[in-house]
């Protein structure tokens, strides 16, 4: 068995692509934010069922170091395991783009707004309504407020009026931010509120979003897959202090236009 430290010392490079490259109970502000800053998240075990099927599954190779527990918490690690696929799926944030039909949408017809940070808590347990697994569980979304109010961890809300219809949130390490999730309620809003986190953080001179897991969705918003060790690179070189971002309440139609900026504009086809 092998047990690392802390993320700074995890060999995420030589862990598996595929699978877990750590387990640890340790969901704490300081552990997330570490972990992030390595190329690593979280996915919590959803109910007991998925916790014991952790075990079963990965016990042996917990047991012959090939995935090492980090930290020193006595807190049953295989609560959390803790992922960093290879490849990753990434945008950067010229690259981020509305398909042509959302975009014509937001032109003639959507009257959709956009703000940065003004309802942090309230994206996030969106993102975890109805949700199966249900991976944001109470004590990392926590964890992820109290990183919100120190600067860390960011969320896009967009709206019809004064209602709530979609959001992305994510956490920042230097030029990066690393998408946890998304929701909409309306079709379109969650590709907005990407496109609008992309144009944001592009103003503030950042680089890239990571969307941590390929799906088609993440495709579709004009992710690319670069190589974990890329990734991993990028967040090394990478300043640490937060880009302070524009957080107004903007009109959703300005990503429509070509002249946007930063790529957060209309596709070049579709």
């Amino acid at each position: 068995m092998s047990r690392c430290p802390g993320w700074e010392t995890l060999d995420v490079l030589g862990a598996a692509p595929d699978g877990p490259v750590a387990f640890s109970a340790d969901l704490s502000p300081t552990s997330l934010l570490k972990a992030y800053r390595a190329g690593v998240y979280p996915f919590p075990a959803s109910d007991e069922y998925t916790r014991v099927l952790n075990e079963v599954v990965f016990a042996d190779q917990v047991e012959d170091g090939r995935i090492p527990l980090v930290g020193e918490d006595s807190a049953d690690p295989y609560a959390v395991s803790w992922w960093s696929p290879d490849p990753r799926p990434v945008l950067p944030v010229s690259a981020a783009h509305l398909s042509r039909s959302l975009a014509r949408q937001l032109r003639n017809k959507l009257p959709w707004s956009t703000s940065m940070n003004q309802r942090f808590e309230q994206v996030v347990r969106e993102c975890s309504t109805d949700r199966d697994p249900l991976w944001l569980t109470e004590e990392l979304i926590a964890s992820l407020i109290s990183l919100h109010e120190l600067g860390h961890a960011h969320s896009v809300e967009v709206w019809e009026g004064d209602d709530l219809v979609g959001g992305v949130f994510g956490l920042q390490v230097g030029s990066v931010v690393s998408m946890d999730s998304m929701f909409f309620h309306r079709p379109g809003a969650s590709k907005v509120a990407v496109s609008d986190l992309a144009a944001r953080f592009a103003e503030a001179g950042g680089e890239l979003l990571d969307a941590q897991r390929d799906s088609p969705h993440v495709r579709g918003l004009g992710a690319l897959l670069v190589p974990r060790k890329e990734y991993v690179r990028h967040l090394r070189g990478t300043g640490r202090d937060g880009l302070p971002m524009p957080t107004a309440t903007l009109p959703a139609r300005r990503l429509a236009e070509p002249a946007a900026g930063h790529g957060a504009g209309v596709a070049p086809s579709r």
